[in-house]
């Protein structure tokens, strides 16, 4: 299990976490969504490492990263997997080369290194056809299913995924999502998804809502639209663009809205 407790981040003078306490269940799919601008991404990047909490703890298999340095931190995200994104893949490098990239900069030749990329792509539904294209000649959805590989490169116990369907047609954006979906029921996985794609709740285990830098709802996905948290009411019909309406709070109180 993932534990996050009081978790805040300053930039610049401005609070972007706020404060935010969140348990993410073993082996299921957490997905954190919010609108735009509300720290999702800052929240993932603090629970990957690539950014230091100001203050709080993020606890992953019993260690609080925030007091780890060095050796013992890497030891802990060598069992972590991060899906960037728009994949990040590397222009220069073919399909191959970006997928088996960590094993292959540790040394390991590459005639061992092939069946293990081809064995990820197999998981993530791609042939081995295209083990020597370059990223330029992938569709959007290829790309993104090569970002998923070279992630399961190193058998991470844990993914996160930040956006994973930004910039994908609906058609594609369902695609990505059975795959994520299957993936974490194959390999037995925790995945924790950062996104604003209502889609994923037909996926999804579990649903925290970050909303000025703080978690306002927390939830079984399937239970999401009985909910009467003014928040979710909000973000799913897009009553507004700006804070939430007092009125919308209100007049879910007083069971106005159905």
């Amino acid at each position: 299990m993932i534990e996050i407790i009081d978790l805040r981040k300053k930039f610049e003078g401005k609070w972007i976490t706020k404060g935010v306490n969140l348990e993410i269940p073993e082996e299921e799919m957490t997905v954190i969504i919010g609108r735009s601008g509300e720290g999702k991404s800052v929240l993932l990047k603090q629970i990957i490492g690539l950014i230091k909490p100001t203050s709080g703890h993020i606890i992953i298999n019993g260690k609080d990263i925030t007091k780890l340095h060095g050796q013992d931190l890497q030891n802990v995200f060598k069992k972590v997997g991060y899906v960037f994104q728009f994949a990040a893949l590397l222009d220069s490098l073919n399909v191959f080369e970006n997928v088996g990239l960590t094993l292959l900069e540790n040394g390991i030749p590459s005639d061992k290194v092939l069946p293990i990329v081809k064995e990820k792509l197999a998981l993530v539904n791609l042939s081995p056809d295209i083990l020597y294209k370059y990223p330029s000649e992938l569709s959007g959805g290829m790309k993104k299913r090569v970002g998923f590989a070279r992630t399961l490169i190193t058998n991470p116990e844990v993914i996160l995924y930040d956006e994973p369907t930004t910039g994908l047609d609906p058609i594609t954006s369902k695609i990505i999502h059975e795959l994520m979906f299957d993936m974490q029921k194959k390999l037995k996985v925790t995945s924790i998804i950062i996104s604003h794609d209502i889609e994923i709740f037909n996926f999804a285990d579990n649903v925290a809502l970050l909303d000025d830098g703080e978690i306002r709802y927390v939830g079984k996905a399937k239970d999401i639209w009985e909910s009467d948290n003014p928040y979710i009411y909000q973000f799913i019909r897009g009553l507004s663009n700006g804070p939430i309406k007092t009125e919308v709070v209100q007049n879910l109180q007083n069971g106005e809205i159905l």
